[in-house]
């Protein structure tokens, strides 16, 4: 459930609403380790310009509009909806992405993924490559905009979040990739994949991390994912069995805390030269194995 808290409105004297005056209030509002880039983010979306903007011109006066709109988001921000839902926008792999509450935010561990798979397809290659719970679509547009000559099928069982990721790759210039509706491999087409990779809902019933953060604004069915949160992920192990050409990998993300079990799930559905990957934090973020 989305919870808003109440927070004292940010006080910016009109006669200095500057972009400087106008951070430095936000800042002090925001209670997050990103308060600073918040505050940054929030206007330069305002703005429709790149935050280089903003040191460029900081005693520029906004727009009676555009302070307004900036405050308004301000205290949405400070009662703890995420930045990314408030632009509308989030930068994955290089590439600028559309985000809503359908959708799960992308994060940076997640581009872990997307250079493991990456190392697996040769740039010249032609493969046959799916994504299943693509969500916005960030991990498959990211291998598809790298890896122009392979032909990709994102699945999601969300038509909104498709909606979402049709757009994304409209928007990117990307047309090697097809969206499909459906749960995780069931609509699939036929022929098999060289890669399946996979970010799937991975979060245990009773996190308490899901009180907190950003992640109580997101959409709960692609969070969770059972009492230990392996639920999606065994199913995923065992139906990417049956759309895998011979010698192809699944590479699947996976919390910090579950790579031992997530190993155990690909050798118990007869996975071969299985291995894992860490984030930049040094975290088990990623397996893969082959059949």
């Amino acid at each position: 459930m989305r919870r808003r808290e109440e927070v004292p409105a940010v006080t910016v004297s009109m006669a200095t609403a500057s972009i400087k005056a106008l951070l430095d209030a936000a800042t002090r509002q925001f209670a997050t380790a990103t308060a600073r880039l918040d505050a940054e983010v929030l206007l330069a979306g305002c703005l429709d310009k790149p935050r280089s903007y903003l040191y460029a011109w900081p005693e520029h006066a906004l727009e009676a509009e555009q302070r307004q709109q900036y405050l308004a988001w301000v205290q949405r921000r400070a009662a703890g909806e995420p930045v990314a839902y408030l632009t509308g926008q989030r930068e994955f792999w290089s590439l600028s992405l559309a985000v809503t509450p359908d959708t799960l935010i992308p994060r940076p561990e997640t581009e872990t993924l997307v250079a493991l798979a990456l190392e697996k397809i040769a740039p010249d290659a032609s493969l046959r490559v799916a994504d299943l719970g693509t969500g916005c679509g960030a991990i498959a547009l990211a291998i598809a905009s790298e890896r122009p000559l392979c032909r990709l099928v994102a699945t999601d069982i969300s038509e909104r979040a498709l909606s979402v990721a049709s757009e994304n790759a409209r928007h990117c210039g990307i047309g090697n990739v097809q969206f499909v509706a459906g749960a995780w491999c069931a609509p699939l087409p036929g022929y098999p994949f060289d890669v399946i990779v996979s970010n799937p809902p991975y979060v245990a019933e009773d996190d308490p991390h899901l009180e907190a953060g950003d992640v109580r604004f997101e959409p709960r069915h692609a969070l969770v994912s059972g009492p230990d949160g392996l639920n999606d992920l065994q199913r995923v192990v065992r139906c990417a069995r049956d759309h895998l050409s011979v010698d192809g990998w699944l590479i699947v993300e996976h919390g910090c805390d579950q790579g031992t079990q997530v190993r155990q799930l690909f050798q118990a559905a007869g996975y071969r030269d299985i291995g894992d990957r860490t984030d930049a934090t040094g975290l088990s973020r990623v397996t893969l194995g082959r059949l």
